[in-house]
């Protein structure tokens, strides 16, 4: 593989150097941030987490994790091959004072995945706090 710079492409190609390629758009207009080191998928999800620190400075969480991952079904082998396991991961698990624990995700956009993925979640967890935010 050749590596050029924009000025080597220009003189190389001349008329035909289209330029250097657009940054892809996310497909649902979702911007990542990073915030504290931490990479989030959107603004929103970065803000939510700004918001969830000031909660426990204030004292009303005691704590919350990031990107905690429930198994919706377990992984198996059919035919000789391993299928994997039907996983859901939320945003935010946020630790209340009082022992409440709530699952919280930022959502833009709800597709089909994810409402499926949600309906099974609750299914399996029917007094697990949820919330989309």
């Amino acid at each position: 593989m050749i590596n050029l710079s924009e000025t080597e492409a220009m003189e190389l190609l001349g008329d035909k150097y289209a330029g250097p390629r657009p940054k892809k758009k996310h497909k649902y207009n979702a911007k990542k941030v990073v915030i504290d080191g931490i990479t989030f998928a959107s603004t929103h999800e970065g803000n939510y987490y700004c918001v969830l620190k000031l909660r426990v400075k204030a004292g009303e969480v005691e704590k919350f994790e990031l990107q905690p991952a429930f198994i919706l079904q377990e992984g198996y082998v059919r035919d000789g091959k391993n299928v994997r396991a039907i996983k859901y991961v939320a945003d935010f698990k946020v630790f209340y004072p009082d022992g409440r624990v709530e699952i919280v995700d930022t959502k833009g956009y709800r597709t089909r995945d994810y409402k499926n993925k949600i309906k099974t979640l609750l299914k399996q967890n029917p007094t697990m706090w949820f919330s989309e935010v």
